[in-house]
């Protein structure tokens, strides 16, 4: 499912225009950005999900085809978590 669809799926679930839809969707994306990027707080959103700043420590890294070593220096990465009661969904429980 794309961003599009997404838009189109709430416009007709909800009769708001699309063009509305999209600028509420496009400001929501955009808050959980501004709050990983910017603010460093990760994102808890109850029944859904977690939006997570996930720290990587410097390490080695192998290039096989060159065999040649690496430093890779450390690094933070936008991560999701599923909510338990998602993952219960998923699962069929």
């Amino acid at each position: 499912m794309t961003k599009a669809d997404i838009i189109n799926e709430i416009a007709s679930t909800t009769g708001i225009p699309k063009k509305d839809v999209g600028v509420v969707v496009e400001s929501f994306m955009e808050t959980i950005k501004k709050s990983l990027l910017e603010e460093r707080e990760n994102v808890y959103l109850r029944g859904f999900g977690s939006f997570v700043i996930k720290h990587r420590a410097a390490k080695t890294a192998r290039n096989i085809l060159k065999n040649t070593t690496i430093m890779v220096e450390a690094h933070d990465l936008p991560s999701f978590k599923p909510s338990k009661a998602f993952v219960e969904q998923m699962k069929g429980e």
